[in-house]
């Protein structure tokens, strides 16, 4: 029985076995890829460069679009070459590489939106002391810890996986090297490592998904107590979108990691990587973008300082009316 010191690589399986077919799946995902990091970095640079959006919550945000531009970049470009060259090989040491980014990536993307979530709470249930608990300090240190986290459970994740032994066939029943994928093709009998690095990662997972659950109960609780329906809306706006967020990744998340796995594989469960790994990055700039005033205000200053001839700036402006809707004017803006 081969062990894995024999293993150089392994086939990743594609959408459609044809050359044609591949190259078009290919080029549709370059398509959305490009368009994901484009709007990402859109908002990582209008938080950046913007005065107004020095703040704790546009803080989180900007980490979130990196953590979304990062955890995109591992799979798609790989098989967009993959699709193009018509190869679906991909080296051992690169398919642990893709194992530790997006484990990493998408741990570190759970603190983050549970920091934001505290952060909401703070902002809506104890207004008068925000300044105090979110101070920067506090802000990097919870991002910080988000990022080391993550990076923790990448390495946990990867040793634990790469250090079974594989043997018969190295076909991944997946587009990209996954945990479940990996399990389906070891012939290990012994999985603690791995079982280990999967409970504290469920029972982390848990522990992020209650603290949302609770942050949110007393959040709407709160809310629901403002006498006003203008300051009802204003608090809601401020949360919906960051739920929105949360639930979309972790229902996601769990079609791929908690569905009963199967010895056949099937194009559903690529299908169900695929919004995994492509839908969250696509819907959060979308999310935070077309309802927030704060960031169409941000674009419109970036755009008036880049653009300032009446030519280019007509032109962008007509752009921004049709990507937002004709509601995109400087009423809503304080310059």
């Amino acid at each position: 029985m081969p062990n894995i010191t024999r293993i150089t690589g392994f086939i990743l399986m594609g959408f459609s076995a044809a050359p044609e077919l591949q190259t078009v799946c290919g080029l549709f995902f370059l398509v959305i890829y490009l368009a994901v990091i484009m709007s990402n970095f859109l908002i990582i640079a209008l938080i950046t460069l913007d005065q107004k959006l020095q703040t704790p919550m546009y803080f989180f945000l900007n980490n979130l679009s990196l953590f979304d531009a990062f955890f995109i970049s591992v799979p798609i470009p790989n098989f967009f070459i993959n699709s193009i060259t018509h190869s679906n090989s991909i080296s051992f040491l690169g398919c642990g590489f893709q194992v530790f980014l997006m484990t990493s990536f998408a741990s570190g993307e759970v603190f983050v939106l549970t920091a934001m979530s505290y952060d909401r709470y703070v902002a809506i249930c104890c207004p008068l002391h925000y300044e105090t608990i979110m101070n920067s300090g506090n802000c990097v240190l919870m991002v910080g810890v988000s990022w080391a986290t993550g990076i923790l459970f990448g390495t946990l994740y990867t040793a634990g996986t790469f250090s079974m032994p594989f043997c018969g066939s190295n076909v991944i029943p997946q587009f990209f090297c996954d945990v479940p994928s990996l399990l389906k093709i070891s012939c290990s009998d012994t999985l603690v490592v791995i079982y280990t690095s999967l409970g504290i990662g469920v029972s982390l997972g848990m522990s992020c998904f209650i603290c949302v659950v609770l942050s949110y109960f007393y959040i709407f609780s709160t809310v629901l107590r403002i006498p006003t329906t203008k300051g009802q809306s204003k608090a809601f706006a401020t949360c919906i979108p960051h739920l929105t967020v949360f639930s979309v990744f972790i229902l996601t998340a769990c079609f791929v990691y908690l569905k009963p796995a199967s010895d056949i594989p099937s194009i559903s469960d690529r299908l169900f990587s695929v919004l995994y790994t492509v839908l969250p990055p696509a819907l959060n700039p979308v999310i935070y973008s077309l309802r927030n005033t704060d960031i169409k205000c941000a674009l419109k200053r970036l755009q008036q300082n880049i653009c300032p001839s009446s030519s280019l700036h007509a032109t962008v402006q007509s752009i921004c009316q049709w990507f937002y809707g004709s509601h995109f004017t400087s009423k809503f803006c304080n310059f």
